[in-house]
């Protein structure tokens, strides 16, 4: 993938905001007091789809209807909040959005890609039994396959990080969780474009550690399950492209547990009144386990998303 500059950033930008406004940052008091170090969070809990991807969506739409106008439709595999974007994004330009999903997905993240326009097909055990489906039906059905990685999603999704660091610039470390890593490859480069030294530091379910311990061996690492309640963190395998990115730009990936993630979605409402999913809430968590690496810092997190269903919410915060 070739280096983003500001000025593509920037271009992305436009587009985006023809959808929808940027979102909140702000220094939430309490997180501070708690956590003993300056605290920005990044609400991308507050997009149209309830979660950061659908800036990928907007941008990556944009593209094919210029690179391959003679496409009528898309398909792609996800646990949703990509879902959510593509269908959100493929209505926008009248194109049809088929979405896999593995058996058994989040009732309500299904229920919202069908509102945005989106086919919903289940199949397979867990996200990446889904992509070979998805891959499948690219073929059956002659749609576009849309990719969990690519580079005009990142450049989509890193308007967020641009719009973060302009607010503040200043951030001595970055926590941002990754699944197929277009959130931290985003980050990586909007850093890079704006010439900051921000530290950007990844986060991952112990369930689901891939990326770490890719990261740890400077190789793709693959592990035999994903069984973690932070969908969004739910991969087996990095994706080659944004391994290579991360794998260079970050400096470290940090492991979080399902009660550590499960307490940084309690802090969430109690210190700050907001939503946030298992994957949204993974960067605070890692913060909240780094805290004393932290001390005196100023930090951002990445609230990636809030879309929680109702059930699980109420068993994490009743606990």
């Amino acid at each position: 993938m070739h280096t983003l500059t500001r000025d593509d950033i920037e271009q992305a930008a436009q587009q985006v905001y023809q959808v929808m406004q940027p979102t909140a940052q702000y220094r939430w008091p309490l997180l501070a007091e708690r956590l003993g170090c300056t605290v920005w969070v990044k609400h991308e809990n507050h997009t149209p789809t309830g979660a950061f991807k659908v800036r990928g969506g907007i941008t990556f739409m944009n593209w094919l209807r210029r690179a391959h106008p003679h496409v009528k439709g898309i398909v792609s595999a996800t646990r949703g909040n990509h879902g959510q974007s593509l269908a959100l994004a493929a209505s926008a330009v009248g194109l049809q959005a088929l979405i896999v999903v593995p058996i058994g997905n989040s009732v309500e993240k299904n229920n919202a890609m069908r509102g945005f326009g989106g086919e919903v097909v289940e199949c397979g055990k867990d996200f990446d039994e889904a992509r070979v489906e998805a891959w499948r039906l690219a073929q059956a059905r002659d749609l576009y396959l849309v990719p969990p990685f690519h580079k005009e999603l990142v450049k989509g999704v890193a308007t967020y990080a641009l719009e973060l660091f302009t607010a503040a610039p200043d951030l001595d470390t970055v926590y941002v969780p990754i699944g197929c890593g277009s959130g931290i490859c985003a980050v990586i480069a909007a850093r890079d474009a704006l010439g900051l030294t921000t530290e950007v530091v990844g986060v991952v379910s112990t369930e689901a550690a891939a990326a770490k311990l890719s990261f740890e061996a400077q190789e793709i690492r693959e592990t035999a399950s994903a069984n973690t309640f932070a969908d969004g963190l739910a991969v087996r395998m990095p994706i080659p492209d944004a391994f290579a990115i991360y794998g260079a730009g970050a400096a470290r990936i940090v492991s979080v547990s399902e009660e550590e993630i499960a307490e940084a979605i309690r802090v969430y409402y109690t210190d700050t009144h907001n939503l946030a999913e298992g994957a949204g809430a993974a960067a605070l968590a890692a913060l909240m386990q780094e805290r004393g690496l932290m001390e005196g810092k100023k930090v951002g997190v990445i609230l990636s998303g809030g879309n929680i269903d109702r059930s699980v919410y109420a068993r994490v915060i009743g606990e």
